[in-house]
C-alpha cells in the first residue's frame, strides 16, 4: 500500500531553517492510478539525449546523477513547488513537522532564478537581522544564487549552529543589494503567543501551523480570558509573516471561532484530492469581536484561516493582500530514501474562492508605515520591533544588558501606533465594534 503526505504548506527551502518544510496529514491510497500511454517518440528522443551525454560530455557522467537530473527537470517544469526528494530531502520533511531544526529561520522560494523570502520566522536569526518578506536572496557567502537549483541553494544556507552565512540581497526601495550577515541556529518554533492590549481586548500571534498550533491557540484564549474575569471584547489574531504550515492545523484554528459550515475544500484530478472540511458548534469567543491582522507574508494555512473567517462573516481581516498560495503538494514516496513532491489540487474558501496566485483581499486595506521622529526615545519602526519580537542579549556585558533592559522599558512606553501601526488600528476598529454593538 503506497502512502501520500499532504502538503498545504508553502513548499519552501525550509533549509534556510535547517529542513525543507513540508508540512501535512497522511492519507491512504488502495491502489495507485492506471499510468497514461507513454509518448514514445519523446522517449525515445530522451533515451538517445541521454547516450549522447554518457558518450560525448566533456567528463564522465553516472546514469544515477543524469536520471535524479532529470527527474528533477520535469518536477521543476511543473511550478515552483513540485520536486524531486532525495535522502537528506526526505530527512528534513520529518524535521520539518517537528517544530525544531537549525538553520536561520526563513520560509523562502523561488522566484526568477532567485531565492525570494517569502517570510522570516519569529525570533529567528533571520527575523532579528531584519530579513523581509519579498526580499530575493542573490549571493550566499560568495556564490551566486543564478543557476541554482532551489534545493541546492538549501544545502548552501544549511550548516552547523552558531556557524555563520552572508547573504547578498535585493530588496525594494534599495538603491544597491544590501550583505547581511547570520548566525545559524537551531530553530524552536512556539507557534502561538499571546498578551492583553488593553483590558479586555486580547492579542494572539501565530508564526506557523505546527501539530499542536490548534490546542496552543484555545491554551492561549483560555489564559486571556481568566485574565479578564472570563470574557473578553475582542481578539486580534495575527497571521502577519505566517507562512503556513499544517492543513489540520489551520482547520482547528478556524473552528475555534467558527460555529458550523464549510471551512476549506480541495479538488484535483484524482478522487483522494477532493475533500471538504466542517466546522464543529464551538466558538470559544462566543461571538465577540475578531480581527484578523494578514500581509504578502501570510500565505496558505494563513490564507485558509483568513479566506473562512471572512467568507462566514466572522472576522474582520485587516492588512495587506496576502501571498497566494492556493495549492496542495502530495510527497509520494519512491523508495524509503527517496519521494516525488507534487502539485495535486488547488484549495477553496467555502465560498468557492480560489486564492492560487490571487491571494487573500482584507477588507479594510492597512499598509505597515515608519514613522520617525527627532523625539528622544521614539525609534523608527522596524521589523525587529514588530509585537512579540524578542531581543538576543546573549553575551552581553551587564552594563549593556542593563541598557538594553532600559531601552526595553522606553520602548514599551511607546504608543501601539508607532509601534505597530496596523495593529494599534486593529485595536480601534474593536472598540468601535463594541461601542456600536455592545455585548452583554
Amino acid at each position: 500500500m503506497s502512502f501520500f503526505k499532504r502538503d498545504f504548506g508553502l513548499i519552501v527551502a525550509g533549509a534556510t531553517l535547517g529542513a525543507t518544510l513540508v508540512f501535512g496529514q497522511m492519507v491512504f491510497a488502495d491502489k495507485p492510478n492506471p499510468r497514461p500511454d507513454l509518448p514514445l517518440d519523446e522517449l525515445r528522443t530522451f533515451s538517445e539525449i541521454f547516450g549522447r551525454i554518457k558518450d560525448n560530455y566533456v567528463e564522465p557522467v553516472e546514469d544515477k546523477e543524469l536520471l535524479q537530473n532529470a527527474i528533477r527537470g520535469m518536477l521543476s517544469g511543473l511550478d515552483p513547488h513540485s520536486t524531486y526528494l532525495d535522502l537528506s530531502d526526505f530527512q528534513e520533511l520529518r524535521e520539518g513537522t517537528s517544530g525544531e531544526f537549525g538553520g536561520l529561520g526563513i520560509e523562502v522560494t523561488m522566484e526568477d532564478g532567485f531565492v525570494k523570502v517569502v517570510s522570516p520566522i519569529d525570533d529567528t536569526p533571520a527575523a532579528r537581522a531584519g530579513i523581509l518578506s519579498g526580499d530575493l536572496i542573490i549571493r550566499l557567502d560568495e556564490t551566486p544564487v543564478k543557476g541554482l537549483s532551489l534545493s541546492e541553494a538549501v544545502d548552501i544556507m544549511r550548516g552547523k549552529p552558531d556557524s555563520k552565512l552572508l547573504l547578498t540581497i535585493i530588496r525594494e526601495g534599495e538603491d544597491r543589494p544590501l550583505k547581511i550577515e547570520l548566525t545559524r541556529a537551531v530553530i524552536k518554533v512556539k507557534s502561538v503567543k499571546q498578551r492583553m492590549l488593553e483590558p479586555g481586548y486580547g492579542y494572539v500571534r501565530i508564526s506557523t501551523f505546527a501539530s499542536r498550533t490548534g490546542a496552543s491557540l484555545k491554551e492561549a484564549i483560555s489564559a486571556l480570558k481568566i485574565e479578564n474575569d472570563g470574557a473578553l471584547k475582542g481578539l486580534v489574531l495575527d497571521l502577519r509573516n505566517n507562512p503556513g504550515g499544517l492543513l489540520n492545523a489551520a482547520i482547528d484554528v478556524s473552528d475555534t471561532f467558527i460555529t458550523k459550515g464549510l471551512i476549506v475544500y480541495t479538488e484535483g484530478r484524482v478522487k483522494d484530492s477532493n475533500q471538504k472540511f466542517h466546522a464543529k458548534p464551538n466558538d470559544l469567543l462566543k461571538g465577540a469581536p475578531l480581527i484578523v491582522l494578514v500581509n504578502g507574508g501570510s500565505a496558505s494555512a494563513s490564507e485558509i484561516v483568513a479566506g473562512a473567517l471572512q467568507d462566514h462573516n466572522r472576522a474582520i481581516i485587516v492588512g495587506t493582500k496576502t501571498f497566494g498560495k492556493g495549492s496542495v503538494q502530495t510527497v509520494m514516496p519512491l523508495t524509503n530514501d527517496t519521494a516525488v513532491k507534487m502539485t495535486t489540487a488547488r484549495y477553496f474558501t467555502p465560498s468557492g474562492r480560489s486564492i492560487q496566485a490571487e491571494g487573500i483581499v482584507p477588507d479594510i486595506e492597512i499598509e505597515a508605515v515608519k514613522i520617525s521622529s527627532t523625539d528622544k526615545g521614539l525609534n523608527l519602526l522596524r521589523e525587529q520591533d514588530l509585537s512579540g519580537h524578542l531581543e538576543n542579549g546573549n553575551g552581553k556585558s551587564e552594563g549593556e544588558e542593563e541598557s538594553k533592559t532600559d531601552s526595553a522599558k522606553e520602548d514599551d512606553q511607546t504608543p501601539l501606533a508607532v509601534k505597530d501601526y496596523p495593529l494599534s488600528e486593529a485595536l480601534n476598529l474593536l472598540k468601535g465594534i463594541n461601542i456600536f454593538n455592545p455585548r452583554p
